[in-house]
């Protein structure tokens, strides 16, 4: 073969080539104008697998060549997958929380603490509520530290029914008092929707759990009251389940929303939970909301918090989350992954302090 006839052939591929990509654009266009059409008709914009199937048959019955069936349905299927994509960036790009929507950071000021001012904020407290005395003793340590914020669970959503499952609305009770006496500001968690309304008395930041990150009707009324929310990711949910769940919040018209990555589960047994560190700079880019890191559920370890927490703000993190408390040996829960004061003062100094 001649070098001109070799030549002649690279032109008439490289002409195919751009008018393939100019008809898997054009096809991306139909995709998406096609997802319009059924959200404008009220139909499922879901994965049809029926309407998959027709196409690929079709497609079959006219393949005359060289290529083999299974090469050709191999290379639709992954632009038939491409085509789901970007209906499901065309989704994200259109929430109240996506970037798109607004592209300057959502701002929460939670005692004089501005997530997402640039700045990194702290919230810190016991794993649960157990006496007024033992809230005392964090709430000082935190205030001497010239933090704003304490944290602690009231109502405690546990793995096995026969765990320590909290004080409930008298935990609640002893963090507002303290924290009244302290100036500090209140983060606990609710599990139930009938309780938010209640609940927002005593709390100045209601926290969602991981447990509860799809609890929708919890969402929903959490999107309902005027209290900044602490969305935890959930242990198995993806970065787009737990933007789709901020979104429930934000929908009822409630955009203080501070997300928070606390881990996901993974077959790694050596760590609590696997710390998704890249989540960070994804959910900033993808979303307006400030984004924070509880480093104690994620790592389940105390040796572990400090470089943690220093990678979490390396990458972004707007914020930690860690828990305190007076002697993590005797605590009701979680003992292992709670700092004492030694270790509390450690922390400071290496972190937040610098």
């Amino acid at each position: 073969m001649s070098k001109a006839k070799l030549e002649q052939l690279r032109s008439e591929l490289d002409k195919v080539n751009l008018e393939i990509l100019e008809l898997i654009n054009k096809r991306g266009e139909l995709v998406k104008q096609t997802a319009q059409a059924k959200e404008n008709h009220g139909a499922d914009k879901n994965y049809d697998p029926v309407r998959e199937r027709d196409m690929l048959e079709l497609i079959k019955k006219n393949n005359t060549g060289p290529f083999k069936n299974a090469t050709i349905i191999h290379l639709f299927k992954e632009i038939f997958k491409a085509g789901l994509e970007l209906q499901e960036k065309d989704h994200t790009n259109d929430l109240l929380v996506s970037r798109k929507h607004k592209n300057d950071n959502t701002i929460i000021d939670v005692n004089g603490a501005k997530f997402g001012d640039g700045a990194p904020h702290y919230i810190f407290g016991p794993c649960a509520v157990e006496s007024y005395e033992q809230v005392a003793q964090v709430a000082e340590q935190i205030k001497n530290k010239g933090l704003k914020i304490i944290r602690g669970g009231a109502f405690k959503p546990r793995t096995s029914p026969y765990d320590f499952q909290g004080l409930g609305f008298d935990g609640l009770k002893i963090l507002k008092e303290i924290a009244d006496e302290f100036g500090l500001a209140v983060v606990s968690e609710i599990v139930s929707p009938s309780d938010v309304e209640k609940a927002a008395e005593y709390l100045d930041v209601i926290q969602i759990g991981a447990r509860n990150m799809q609890n929708f009707e919890l969402l929903k009324a959490a999107g309902e009251v005027n209290k900044p929310i602490v969305l935890k990711r959930g242990m198995s949910a993806t970065v787009s389940d737990f933007i789709n769940a901020a979104e429930y919040i934000h929908s009822r018209g409630n955009g203080e929303i501070i997300l928070c990555e606390r881990g996901i589960r993974t077959y790694e047994t050596s760590t609590r939970n696997t710390l998704d560190i890249t989540a960070v700079p994804i959910l900033k880019q993808e979303t307006h909301l400030p984004v924070i890191v509880d480093v104690t559920h994620s790592t389940g370890r105390r040796d572990l918090l400090i470089p943690a927490a220093k990678a979490a703000l390396a990458i972004g993190a707007d914020g930690i989350m860690a828990e305190v408390h007076p002697d993590p040996a005797v605590a009701l829960s979680d003992a292992q992954q709670q700092m004492d004061f030694d270790q509390f003062d450690q922390f400071y100094n290496e972190v937040v302090k610098k």
